[in-house]
């Protein structure tokens, strides 16, 4: 069944120029009706807004590109995308990571979800949720211990509090006061979530696996979760 609306995808980028002919292929295969893909980079070195530019064409201007000068982190980013996609008007935005770790396919049935609900989260923590198999213990540990450590100091029910996969009804998304967000990094995932809820939004979620990157590397590391804690610890004692 077409999912109907209008459907703005935000996808920050940095140094993702291998990756993004491949996902605006997947994104405009999708059953869905009047699909928009706003491409958020940061001045990547590989050329990765040249890429989105020559895809609009391809796709008949259904790639607007936002470069930015310079690294100026993923919070920021999504924040900029959001905006510029609001500004046309759509019934429903759905953010998601670049690297095809989310499957583009998991995005129809997501958006049919917010007929219950404002916000869908794509999870890799709920039932039938899983991460890529051929994952470390390393990496493992590492996403467990960010997850957990984050709902514990903010209070999130969510149970995938960093998921970078979500699908908003726009009027939800556009009543969030953005200037609060004082994560510019990979804590803003948790913090948009604890903004969601914070503003008495239903919020559920929706399981997928989470595969981890073929081309170019992760921007995971021990030091931006514990920096993402560590901010989001303030985020709630300023709450009280």
């Amino acid at each position: 069944m077409t999912v109907s609306g209008r459907v703005a995808v935000v996808v920050p980028t940095y140094n993702e120029a291998g990756n993004l002919p491949e996902l605006a292929s997947r994104l405009f295969a999708l059953d869905v009706g009047d699909l928009r893909l706003y491409v958020v980079d940061d001045s990547s070195p590989d050329g990765s807004a040249q890429v989105a530019a020559r895809l609009s064409e391809q796709y008949g201007g259904r790639i607007e590109v936002i470069s930015r000068d310079g690294k100026l982190g993923l919070g920021t980013a999504y924040v900029a995308g959001f905006a510029r996609a609001l500004e046309r008007r759509p019934d429903f935005v759905v953010q998601m990571d670049a690297d095809l770790s989310h499957a583009p396919e998991q995005t129809p049935e997501m958006l049919r979800k917010l007929d219950a609900a404002h916000v869908v989260v794509g999870s890799r923590y709920t039932a039938k949720g899983d991460v890529d198999p051929g994952w470390s213990l390393k990496r493992k540990f590492l996403s467990s211990f960010g997850n957990s450590s984050i709902r514990f100091v903010t209070g999130l029910r969510v149970r995938d509090a960093t998921s970078g996969f979500k699908a908003y009804r726009a009027d939800a998304l556009r009543s969030l006061d953005m200037s609060a967000c004082r994560c510019k990094g990979f804590g803003f995932q948790s913090e948009i979530a604890y903004l969601c809820q914070a503003g008495g939004y239903d919020v559920i979620e929706h399981p997928i696996t989470f595969m981890d990157r073929t081309r170019g590397e992760s921007k995971m590391s021990i030091r931006i979760v514990a920096e993402a804690i560590w901010k989001l610890t303030l985020l709630r004692f300023r709450s009280f």
